[in-house]
């Protein structure tokens, strides 16, 4: 019987040099749903660190793949097989380029836009339905390559807006998981003017 829980896995790389940097934007929202359900992460024989519990009443299980970012589909397919999760209860939190800063959107499937994360993830599971919480980051300043982007830290101003932006990252998949994506969208999508 395949399982009714939800896998939420939040995207980055491991390691502490990469800790705070925006292409480690959905393992911070993951670390604070981690909070809010009151588990610890723990290892998984999946390549992934767990945290189990209930999330707003939801039975979630909380993957951070211990994989680079552009392998994280071997890690999420392992554990959606393990726990015998469909990829439609299956949540990716992530950094978003073509977001402003703090600016959360919620999706069900779609292209992976040149996010190699979602790219190793739509690979692994076979599909590219399952549900995407995006986390703006704005785009490189200037000339900055994207890649060398991602990897930096947040700049001061983002990181005195980062707690606010976290916390709205971390409603949104609540949002998700017990109203459904459209509801979710009309909460999360109406608090900024869509850029056209």
């Amino acid at each position: 019987m395949a399982d009714d829980r939800w896998l939420i896995a939040g995207l980055g790389n491991p390691g502490p040099e990469y800790a705070g940097t925006r292409h480690n934007a959905g393992q911070l929202v993951l670390g604070l749903l981690a909070e809010r359900v009151g588990a610890r992460f723990k290892s998984h024989r999946t390549r992934s660190d767990i945290a189990e519990g209930r999330l707003a009443g939801q039975p979630v299980a909380l993957a951070r793949p211990r994989s680079y970012m552009n392998l994280s589909g071997g890690p999420v397919a392992a554990l959606a097989a393990f726990y015998k999760i469909s990829p439609e209860r299956t949540v990716v939190i992530h950094d978003e380029l073509d977001l402003p800063f703090g600016v959360v959107r919620l999706k069900l499937g779609g292209g992976d836009n040149g996010h190699n994360g979602l790219r190793s993830i739509s690979a692994s599971l076979g599909t590219r339905d399952y549900y995407r919480v995006r986390f703006g980051i704005g785009r490189p300043p200037g000339r900055m390559e994207a890649a060398t982007y991602v990897l930096r830290d947040f700049t001061s101003a983002e990181r005195k807006e980062l707690p606010f932006a976290i916390d709205r990252g971390a409603d949104a998949v609540e949002a998700l998981i017990t109203k459904g994506l459209t509801e979710a969208q009309n909460i999360f999508h109406a608090d900024a003017p869509a850029l056209s």
